[in-house]
């Protein structure tokens, strides 16, 4: 919301008297003046007139969880367990999820009620790495790595996914990095060149590695570092 619109709002003064107000100094944002009316703030920032309150600012949270299998990523589910459980109760209608993990998949899910911020893990556009650790039920063929660089097309969707790369670490298991979050694309991928995902684990979305001392189905608050890592 306009910063000239929470002040008529919440402090009963005219929209003119509250960009004057602004214009003058007087009202700051997080303890920062600020004299542009038209700033658009955040619900997560603190308005202040003169020193006094206006508006609080409204905690973020930011959370990495060890997803276990069989818990579903969504709010709610009447059939099957889902990862809200997994977090305090007071917390379970303010967060959301960004990047969703299939119900067998394990490893990084991050959770969050800062909507913008959490944008930048699902859109294409910014290509962030994400990094699974893959078993599978054939040996993995010489030129599965070529086919993933390549890119897999989906007839599905009319598209071909972006570049990935493949390490493989032994004959039934490697390490994927993609760059998108499509519909079960680690495991259609395989599925492409002739082989089935057995299991699938996430430890990395962009420099965001998930925490080895967390167990199955615990969770920490991201460290100040690992949250300005998607402010770049």
């Amino acid at each position: 919301m306009r910063l000239d619109r929470i002040l008529s709002n919440q402090a009963q003064y005219s929209r003119q008297t509250s960009r004057q107000l602004i214009a003058c100094g007087r009202v700051t944002v997080n303890g920062i003046v600020c004299r542009t009316p038209d700033q658009e703030v955040d619900r997560f920032a603190a308005v202040s007139l003169d020193g006094a309150l206006i508006k609080p600012g409204r905690p973020a949270h930011y959370l990495m969880l060890h997803k276990p299998a069989g818990y579903l990523s969504a709010t709610c589910d009447p059939q099957h367990p889902t990862v809200m459980t997994l977090l305090p109760e007071a917390w379970r209608n303010e967060l959301h999820i960004g990047g969703r993990l299939d119900r067998s998949t394990t490893g990084l899910l991050i959770l969050t009620n800062d909507g913008l911020w959490s944008r930048r893990l699902t859109e294409p556009r910014t290509k962030l790495a994400k990094v699974y650790h893959v078993r599978t039920r054939q040996p993995i063929s010489p030129q599965t790595a070529n086919r993933f660089a390549e890119g897999i097309h989906f007839a599905y969707e009319g598209l071909t996914t972006s570049p990935a790369q493949l390490e493989q670490l032994d004959e039934h298991s490697a390490r994927l990095t993609i760059y998108e979050g499509r519909y079960h694309q680690v495991k259609r991928m395989f599925h492409a060149v002739g082989n089935q995902v057995e299991s699938l684990h996430r430890e990395s979305m962009g420099s965001i590695v998930l925490d080895p001392q967390l167990a199955p189905g615990q969770y920490r608050p991201l460290s100040p570092e690992e949250i300005a890592s998607l402010e770049c």
